[in-house]
């Protein structure tokens, strides 16, 4: 039996065609590209990068309940290095699709799962549109990967978030949060500018020796050449600055509208956080008072953002697998999950007091049946 790509003629027939969605041609200022994106928002913005890190880090440490022990270890088990559901979760994240080869030996028992980069993956689809083949580009090198070996079983899994506008790849949240991080590093670089040049506007320099004279335009160039080789950066803050021959130094402060950049980093890092789901108040950021306290802000974190995109990868991977696991099932064991032990023991005690319910139902209800 086929699990993914092709399947049999009639099913082929009933199947309605699919085709690719339109693409955004315009994103503001900020990079469009997926690497571009990458490098700018995972690389070097520490808000992004964290975000995801919670998230994807969180999805990598789940303990697992599976049927089948080798299930566990395949999931667990690390390939070429990498870790393979906590990279799976990266990848949904940032770009919203995940493909995993799955790699057997010579009897056609599986070895191994191995994560590819999505941005190197295209999709072949057939003359309906449905994955027949995946696409793998490293450089000039395209290797062609069929979606299902001679046993109809999956070679490559592909797993995806939502998308309303394309039916073969998924809709990551790099995307959507990229305005904000673009603004994001724009005012840090701007707040490194401010540093290189004493942390505040350098001000006016004056001439006024009240005859109307000028300076000359080299008398200019030696003066601005002299302000910046000994006064400018941070080894010549605070050094004394003596003036002559009618200069004088007017000082400039920065208004509240100056000020205004201050207010639109912070709101463009809690912009970041919103995309990726992760409360602000996990990463450390001001005017975030949505929740109590850090211990039910980390609880919000694993029940909205980690346990969703963790049973999506789980049971994408369980279903793939059934070719070679009869009834293959991955989850997440909840009972071990240290973050949601408040909740367990809630509802312990609520049963616990439940008086008509009989031993068998309350065991029934805390998953023990």
């Amino acid at each position: 039996m086929k699990w993914f790509g092709r399947k049999s003629a009639a099913g082929d027939r009933a199947r309605p065609a699919l085709a690719r969605g339109g693409t955004i041609t315009s994103l503001g200022e900020w990079p469009r590209s997926y690497e571009a994106q990458v490098r700018e928002g995972y690389c070097h913005n520490p808000v992004a990068q964290r975000a995801v890190k919670l998230v994807s880090e969180g999805v990598g440490s789940v303990p697992l309940a599976a049927s089948d022990p080798t299930l566990v270890a395949l999931a667990t088990a690390r390939s070429g290095g990498q870790v393979l559901i906590e990279t799976i979760a990266s990848h949904l994240l940032l770009h919203g699709n995940a493909w995993v080869q799955i790699l057997t030996d010579s009897a056609g028992a599986v070895r191994e799962l191995f994560a590819l980069r999505p941005e190197r993956v295209t999709v072949e689809p057939d003359a309906n549109g449905w994955p027949v083949a995946y696409r793998y580009r490293v450089g000039a090198h395209v290797s062609r990967l069929a979606a299902e070996d001679a046993g109809g079983r999956p070679a490559v899994v592909q797993l995806k978030t939502f998308n309303p506008v394309d039916d073969h790849y998924g809709l990551g949240c790099l995307g959507a949060a990229a305005g904000a991080i673009a603004i994001h590093n724009a005012a840090t670089r701007w707040n490194k500018a401010l540093l290189d040049n004493a942390a505040r506007p350098s001000g006016a320099l004056i001439y006024d020796v009240g005859d109307g004279g000028v300076l000359s335009p080299d008398q200019f160039a030696r003066v601005k050449n002299e302000l910046e080789a000994g006064f400018a950066g941070a080894a010549n803050a605070g050094r004394p600055l003596l003036l002559e021959g009618g200069l004088k130094w007017q000082a400039m402060g920065m208004t509240p509208a100056d000020m205004d950049f201050v207010g639109l980093k912070a709101a463009a890092a809690r912009e970041i956080a919103l995309a990726f789901g992760v409360p602000p108040m996990l990463l450390g950021l001001p005017g975030d008072t949505a929740y109590a306290n850090y211990r039910e802000a980390n609880r919000a974190l694993w029940r909205l953002a980690i346990l969703p995109v963790a049973d999506t990868i789980l049971a994408g991977l369980a279903q793939a697998l059934r070719g070679w696991f009869e009834g293959a099932s991955l989850a997440v064991d909840l009972d071990r999950v240290t973050a949601l032990a408040e909740d367990r023991e809630r509802l312990w005690r609520q049963v616990s007091a439940a008086d008509f319910l009989s031993d068998e139902e309350k065991r029934a209800m805390v998953g023990l049946v």
